[in-house]
């Protein structure tokens, strides 16, 4: 699926066109759109933390209650997105389950918990002259969020918007367009029988990657982008987008196999970023082997991951042919590059820490990078030295996660330097004002 044949998360009677529009009805509809959000934003940011939780509890209630509705909707567009052929690992994106819809409504009431960072004083001192300065955390104001396939980045990223103060302008995969309405059906009534504005989720419904373009275009209504999804995506938002965004990138993301490993805990960890669920940003993609090592690991590591396709460097290839192996195939610099979200590896043999480091920063996406290694001078060069947003020291790729790392839920996991890296939570969704309080100063 194309990256940009992304569709919508509407309920139906708020469907906001149809697939015909000439282009000067399409900016005007996405455009009423941004005002919408826009004019819903004071209320939300003003909205009280008791309110905000008490959707929350009111949505992840509704979510389970009516699990039934969002299950027919999804067992339709999975129904088309196979007969369409998509890969198996978009298809597992796109699944929904009861156990998957129990994990949406755990992940709003898990916001409920969390400290509303709306108000909070990051910091307050007073000036020589007796100016009194706060730096007091607010919402950023309308977060648009442009994602694929996952229906449940639908309910997580209105959770995550609401509880920190902002509106959600959201446009779901066109793969997912039913189940995405079900689910802000369920969330619309559950934000007004809350006393939330209904507004507080604002929803883009047009399959057209026109409308997507346009949407990353309001700087009028939009404060922040998020898009969530792959490379043709991120392409689109450099491409087009005048709102300011956070990338939410790719995770091409490696395992390297150190001369000083325990080769038994360096398989359990590359199993385990590989194979427990292949198509998410922080599965391994893959593995950078010492040559010390090599002929031992991969081995048995092919031999541990039979369902998966491995691709290698000439002396990867050499070692597995040499243990009767003949299964992997010859890496391409694509293959070094491309993260595969499905079930394939690459695999590279290096002679040192130093060519390691320099493969994982050539490659990587700055997402998340693993060593596994006994040496911890070889740790730290590797941590100090790997430019990544998160880097792992004999620890799966699969904890890189906002839950995980103990942040609360995640909107994303941004790959850029500015203004967060790594796991996007709560307070990521605000910024700072000043407030300066005086007695009639006035500056000489």
């Amino acid at each position: 699926m194309d990256a940009m044949d992304i569709g919508s998360a509407a309920p139906a009677a708020e469907t906001a066109g149809d697939a015909g529009l000439p282009s000067g009805a399409m900016r005007e509809m996405v455009e009423a759109l941004g005002r919408r959000a826009r004019a819903a934003a004071p209320f939300v940011g003003k909205a009280s933390t008791r309110a905000k939780n008490d959707a929350l509890l009111a949505g992840a209630e509704a979510l389970q209650d009516r699990s039934g509705v969002l299950l027919e909707a999804n067992e339709a567009d999975v129904a088309d997105a196979r007969e369409a052929g998509i890969s198996a690992s978009l298809l597992d994106r796109l699944r929904l389950s009861e156990s998957r819809i129990e994990g949406m409504a755990g992940g709003l009431r898990q916001l409920i918990d969390l400290e509303d960072p709306v108000g909070a004083v990051v910091a307050a001192f007073e000036r020589p002259n007796g100016l009194r300065i706060e730096q007091v955390r607010v919402p950023l104001g309308v977060v648009g969020i442009v994602y694929e396939s996952r229906p449940n980045v639908t309910s997580d990223a209105a959770g995550l918007c609401l509880k920190s103060g902002n509106v959600a302008l959201l446009r779901g995969s066109s793969a997912a367009l039913r189940s995405n309405r079900a689910i802000a059906g369920v969330l619309h009534d559950a934000y007004e029988s809350s006393g939330i504005v209904r507004d507080a989720l604002v929803l883009l419904d047009h399959p057209s990657r026109e409308a997507g373009v346009e949407m990353m275009r309001l700087d009028d209504c939009v404060d922040c982008l998020i898009p969530r999804g792959g490379p043709s995506l991120i392409r689109t938002i450099r491409d087009n987008a005048t709102v300011p965004y956070i990338l939410d990138g790719d995770g091409n993301c490696h395992v390297y196999v150190d001369a000083d490993a325990d080769l038994g805990m360096a398989e359990t960890i590359a199993v385990n970023g590989k194979t427990q669920r292949p198509s998410v940003c922080n599965a391994t993609e893959s593995l950078v082997v010492h040559a010390d090592v090599a002929a031992e690991f991969l081995p048995a590591a092919m031999r541990a991951m039979p369902e998966v396709c491995f691709v290698g460097d000439g002396k990867a290839q050499a070692l597995a042919s040499a243990a009767g192996l003949t299964g992997m195939g010859s890496a391409t610099e694509a293959d070094f590059a491309t993260e595969f979200l499905d079930y394939k590896l690459s695999v590279r043999v290096v002679g040192s820490l130093d060519e390691a480091i320099e493969h994982v920063n050539r490659y990587g996406t700055g997402h998340s990078e693993v060593i596994v290694t006994s040496s911890e001078q070889s740790a730290e060069r590797f941590c100090a030295e790997v430019d990544a947003a998160c880097v792992l020291v004999n620890a799966s790729s699969r904890f890189v996660d906002g839950e995980e790392m103990g942040y609360g839920a995640e909107i994303g996991i941004s790959t850029q330097k500015l203004h967060v890296r790594g796991p996007m939570g709560l307070v990521h969704l605000t910024a700072v004002k000043n407030v300066i309080r005086g007695n009639g100063h006035i500056r000489s």
